[in-house]
């Protein structure tokens, strides 16, 4: 599969360079934009020339649930971490949404976020070629990841919230935070 990767952060990134040795390095690049009005201003889909920060991405085919989800979760453990600069954070999706599901909006208010006013937004190959790290949601990445790109796929193969039950999705809600938690000590761990 195109851009498909090893789970392991020890598989090459860009150049030979693995996630793991980018942030030991002093930097990691995630780059995760929340919606067309970025956290950190227009453009952050791009990176930006100089931009040493590691780069992952959260994508999925609408970019209404799951990955605005684990968006949420990443920018708060970014936050909370005090990882910002070294840490750049998009998402997006291959075929955008409307508006993000209600049902996820609703489960993320429970947890003390506000996804109401988030746009999901297209996802570009000149993103995910910026990107060390792609985490998709449960889509394959054959028609996200460039065949330019030597970054690393992680699937985490979870279930599309859209038409779950409310505890379904809380229970999606809880494995997202959870594989974001675990992503963001990996990374913690690595510097």
């Amino acid at each position: 599969m195109l851009g498909r990767r090893s789970r392991s952060a020890s598989v090459p990134a860009r150049d030979g360079v693995s996630v793991a040795s980018l942030i030991t390095g002093g930097f990691v690049r995630v780059a995760m934009d929340s919606d067309a009005s970025t956290t950190e201003g227009p453009g952050a889909g791009t990176t930006p020339a100089g931009d040493e920060r590691a780069t992952v991405g959260f994508v999925c085919v609408q970019n209404a649930g799951r990955s605005q989800m684990a968006t949420a979760f990443a920018e708060r453990e970014r936050a909370d971490r005090g990882l910002e600069e070294r840490v750049r954070i998009v998402t997006g999706g291959t075929d955008p949404a409307e508006h993000v599901h209600d049902v996820v909006v609703d489960v993320m208010a429970d947890a003390g976020f506000d996804l109401a006013e988030r746009a999901p937004r297209e996802v570009s190959f000149e993103e995910i070629r910026a990107c060390d790290l792609v985490v998709t949601m449960g889509c394959a990445a054959e028609d996200v990841c460039p065949a330019s790109w030597a970054g690393e796929n992680r699937d985490w193969g979870l279930e599309d919230p859209d038409d779950a039950t409310r505890e379904e999705a809380v229970a999606i809600r809880d494995e997202i935070e959870r594989r974001v938690v675990a992503l963001f000590d990996e990374l913690e761990r690595a510097t």
